[in-house]
């Protein structure tokens, strides 16, 4: 049996259902965006911020689009690696938006797996204590790696579980922290023209990123049942639940604390705004949701990604090792992801790992619109407008945050053009040589 042939028997076609589908994206969406990075939207979006939310999910539902419209067409677990090799075709391109897509995810997982350990010290007031920060955050991580090892129905099961926990948990908190304190208190209370426009454009780079777990979906393409009718509609309702959910939380936050105050709270900002509203009890109640979110949120994200590297690793795209372990690519994939992930937790704080997964997302967010546009737009009868719009969106609110980085925190911007240089100069060296070696071996025979 082939290395592809063992991959698919792995997968199990057919073994995640539209539920669980929809609680995959929205595990993943809800645990990065409202939890991680509610405080640093705000921060530049000042008192707009609920209107960054709304902003975000026009943009990836622009975003969505290309992505539905594929997976309808051609629904894979390789999701966006497929979209991408049938746009450009198996070269560096692909390759290296694949891996922005896949570090882009891995570092999503740090960013959660950060925001779980402030909300686990938030009650002991230690959530400024980077070792014990950083050692959570490991610990949550290595968890979700047995999760995966468990297999595709655990994943499913678990994601299901936590998600109704979750979304129930978090509207309760936000229409009652809204019902205490009207909508004039707090932030709204405030002058608009406090933020400026640029940074409230910028303020969308993190929206987007609260949203993107929709990629989740299309990663996982061709485990879930009837996948070129249910990929879709799973990525649709995934998309809508989080804008209820996002919003409302804005606004429940927004009622209870100044901008000031959420920012001071930043990590932290949903267990801040609950007390004011709902006393100890809100504060203890959002902490628990916070923990299960941001829990479910990795184990989701690390399942796709293992499940994205493994394909690129078969697509031959990217280099393997096995390092002398026993076990197929899938379960290597499984570590190296966890490895990184854990790595970037220790290492580096919540905003600039925010700051850099909008980079890379963004960046190969442009690369697939523009490649459907360019080659695919009518075998797969998707509208060209709605491609344009996409790729003009997302390259304004790239500019945007750019900017405002390039003010606020120039050498995330390095780090971010650096690491997307590095990622095109080593997929073009390991493409070129395995084509020489392959051209060679044909000479040879």
């Amino acid at each position: 049996m082939d290395e592809h042939s063992a991959h698919e028997t792995d997968i199990k076609k057919g073994s995640i259902s539209l539920l669980g589908g929809i609680a995959m994206g929205t595990g993943v969406m809800i645990g990065a965006g409202i939890f991680a990075l509610t405080g640093q939207i705000a921060e530049l979006a000042g008192p707009l911020f609920p209107l960054s939310f709304v902003a975000g999910a026009l943009v990836t539902a622009l975003a969505a689009y290309s992505y539905i419209k594929m997976s309808n067409a051609w629904p894979s677990s390789g999701g966006i690696a497929m979209i991408l090799q049938k746009a450009y075709g198996p070269g560096v391109v692909a390759a290296s938006a694949s891996l922005l897509m896949a570090l882009s995810m891995v570092i999503n997982e740090s960013l959660v797996a950060r925001t779980f350990a402030s909300y686990v010290l938030r009650p002991f007031d230690l959530e400024k204590n980077g070792l014990l920060i950083s050692a959570l955050a490991l610990a949550l991580i290595i968890f979700a790696f047995f999760v995966n090892a468990a297999g595709n129905r655990s994943v499913s099961g678990v994601s299901l579980f936590m998600s109704v926990i979750k979304i129930g948990g978090i509207a309760t908190f936000a229409i009652a922290a809204i019902w205490a304190n009207g909508l004039s208190s707090g932030a709204f209370a405030e002058p608009v023209s406090l933020s400026t426009a640029d940074a409230l454009l910028a303020s969308v780079a993190f929206s987007i990123l609260a949203f993107k777990g929709f990629t989740t979906i299309t990663n996982s393409g061709g485990e879930i049942v009837d996948p070129h009718r249910n990929v879709g509609r799973t990525i649709f309702y995934s998309i809508a639940i989080c804008i209820v959910i996002y919003l409302l939380v804005a606004i429940a936050v927004g009622s209870s604390l100044d901008i000031s105050e959420i920012v001071a709270a930043r990590d932290t900002s949903l267990a801040a705004a609950a007390r004011p509203a709902l006393g100890d009890i809100g504060f203890y109640f959002t902490i628990a949701i916070a923990i299960s979110a941001t829990t479910s949120g990795v184990i989701a994200s690390v399942f796709a990604v293992s499940r994205m590297l493994t394909m690129l690793t078969e697509m031959k795209m990217i280099p393997h090792s096995h390092f002398g372990m026993k076990g197929g690519i899938r379960s290597h994939m499984l570590l190296y992801t966890v490895v990184i992930a854990g790595m970037l937790a220790v290492l580096f704080d919540l905003s600039r790992i925010a700051s850099l997964g909008a980079f890379f997302y963004l960046v190969m967010d442009m690369l697939v619109h523009w490649g459907v546009f360019r080659g695919l737009r009518e075998e797969i009868g998707a509208r060209a407008s709605v491609l344009l719009a996409a790729l003009a969106a997302d390259a304004v609110v790239l500019a945007a945050f750019t900017a405002v980085k390039l003010q606020s925190d120039p050498a995330v911007v390095v780090y971010a053009v650096i690491g997307i240089g590095v990622v095109f100069m080593l997929e073009w060296v390991f493409l070129s040589r395995r084509r020489s070696s392959s051209s060679s071996d044909e000479h040879a025979h």
